[in-house]
């Protein structure tokens, strides 16, 4: 049974014919075959798309009996999709720039107006994915960008999401910052990192001069065997990590101590949840200011996460001296005043 065709109230037609009318393969007319529609759902509105579909007669031509759709049909909307370019780009913008969830991707798309389901939301996210490895794959821009570099620099590094799932093993070169490759791997054997080195170092136009990475065995192993004759250097960031450890731990039991002091806000936001006052605004929103500074963390070892939130904290204080010291010059002017 065929999904229902949607009908919406502020649809708006557009009628989309072929750039030419010639067969793009022997230059013989192509004549009107049919007339087709589809519906596309976008950010600035509802659409329906009228095509119009030619087709060669000519029996010698390689193209003959084959439809040729308009070609700005491709700048609307994925083939068989029902969403539009833009739709893809916000989801995939949301979802990996601003870390929304899928219920939070789905809300966002509702309070534009776009009648979606979670479902829709999930396969239009896959959508996103399938596009950005494409241009990621494209060798012609690769090719353009490392034309302008002598060398390259690889990075890589694997990803495991959860215990017991494939492992996404991104390939990136330190200097233009692009991805050369991000393929997942079921297992971190030396072989399989072996010939992910392999296939970068062949489709690569510019000879690899260095590579980065943590202090995995089977990555060192596996540039040791798959690029003899390249440096290979641990990581800065791993590097300063293992080398700051005591640090970090005295500032890991700095944090803890300090989260003690400031965890009782919840007892003061009840006291005054009821109470619609100016104060008692001021009291919840130092209240959230505190509880801000407990889930924004820093990031080890260059950002220590208990010195940011004892100067997040020292901060909040600051405040709260200055609010009591205007509090008290007022009471005195007001007892001054009735003196």
């Amino acid at each position: 049974m065929g999904r229902p065709i949607r009908i919406h109230e502020t649809e708006t037609i557009v009628s989309l014919p072929p750039l030419s009318t010639a067969c793009l393969s022997c230059g013989h007319t192509a004549r009107v075959a049919y007339h087709t529609q589809r519906r596309v759902t976008t950010l600035q509105g509802h659409f329906r798309l009228a095509l119009t579909v030619r087709r060669c007669h000519q029996e010698s031509c390689p193209r003959h009996h084959q439809p040729y759709r308009p070609e700005e049909e491709g700048r609307w909307a994925l083939p068989y999709g029902e969403y539009g370019l833009d739709v893809i780009a916000l989801v995939g913008m949301l979802r990996y720039r601003q870390h929304h969830s899928l219920a939070e991707l789905h809300q966002a798309l509702c309070d534009r107006g776009i009648s979606i389901g979670e479902r829709t939301v999930l396969n239009l996210l896959a959508r996103y994915e399938e596009l950005v490895s494409i241009h990621l794959a494209d060798q012609e821009r690769l090719h353009s960008i490392f034309s302008q570099q002598k060398h390259a620099i690889l990075a890589i590094d694997g990803l495991r999401p959860d215990v017991g799932h494939e492992v996404l093993w991104v390939l990136r070169d330190s200097i233009s910052g692009e991805i050369l490759l991000a393929r997942p791997l079921l297992s971190e054997c030396e072989d399989d990192l072996i010939a992910l080195l392999t296939e970068v170092q062949a489709a690569l136009p510019v000879p690899i001069q260095g590579v980065i990475s943590d202090g995995q065995h089977s990555i060192r192993k596996a540039v040791a065997s798959a690029l003899p004759e390249v440096p290979h250097q641990l990581c800065h960031f791993h590097y300063l990590r293992e080398a700051a450890k005591p640090v970090y731990e005295a500032d890991r039991h700095a944090k803890k101590e300090l989260k003690k002091q400031v965890r009782g806000v919840r007892p003061i936001e009840r006291a005054v949840e009821k109470r619609t006052d100016d104060e008692a605004a001021i009291i919840c929103q130092y209240c959230l200011a505190v509880r801000s500074t407990l889930t924004d963390d820093g990031y080890p070892p260059l950002s220590a996460p208990g010195l940011k939130l004892y100067e997040r904290l020292m901060l909040i204080v600051a405040s709260l001296e200055r609010v009591a010291q205007k509090g008290a010059s007022r009471q005195n002017w007001n007892a001054c005043s009735i003196w």
